[in-house]
């Protein structure tokens, strides 16, 4: 599938693959995060996944989330300016409340603060948090995995050019 959608096997695939079990659950968890009937849309779990990936230092990461990111939103405005949502004024009220959990959860150790749950709760309701939580905790754990491993970027997405690349 991989091949199909980019053109090339996706470098961290290489890596899971050593471990056949191992990848099959990762991807069965992805594939239930990612489902058609996921309580965040799409656009909202691809913007999360973009922050985190930037918090963890993740080349290979921050490119495909970010292509991610451009396809589904329909644009390249929310990925050039994600690094620095708290200024820009493309991303809305549950946008910044869902950024900002993301901060705190990926943050060593988690800085969730009541305010950041008062401001969760008001668009999120417990089923969505927690699902939101697991797509964060697995995005920690594939850009950690990533970074580790130093997995570089495939140049999936060029945000400087001004174009995703697929």
């Amino acid at each position: 599938m991989q091949k199909k959608h980019f053109g090339v096997i996706l470098n961290p695939t290489r890596w899971w693959g050593r471990m056949p079990r191992l990848f099959w659950l990762v991807a069965l968890f992805v594939g239930y995060l990612e489902r058609r009937r996921a309580r965040l849309n799409p656009a909202l779990r691809s913007l999360l996944m973009t922050r985190v990936s930037q918090l963890c230092h993740c080349a290979f990461c921050i490119d495909a989330n970010s292509l991610r990111l451009a396809e589904r939103s329909g644009a390249l405005d929310k990925v050039l300016a994600v690094s620095d949502w708290q200024n820009a004024t493309l991303f809305n009220e549950a946008e910044r409340a869902a950024l900002a959990y993301a901060e705190a959860v990926t943050a060593t150790p988690p800085q969730v603060t009541g305010e950041i749950k008062t401001a969760l709760r008001r668009h999120y309701d417990d089923a969505a948090i927690t699902e939101m939580t697991a797509l964060l905790a697995f995005q920690n754990l594939s850009a950690r995995f990533n970074a580790a491993l130093e997995i570089p970027a495939q140049g999936l997405c060029d945000p400087l050019q001004g174009r995703p690349h697929a």
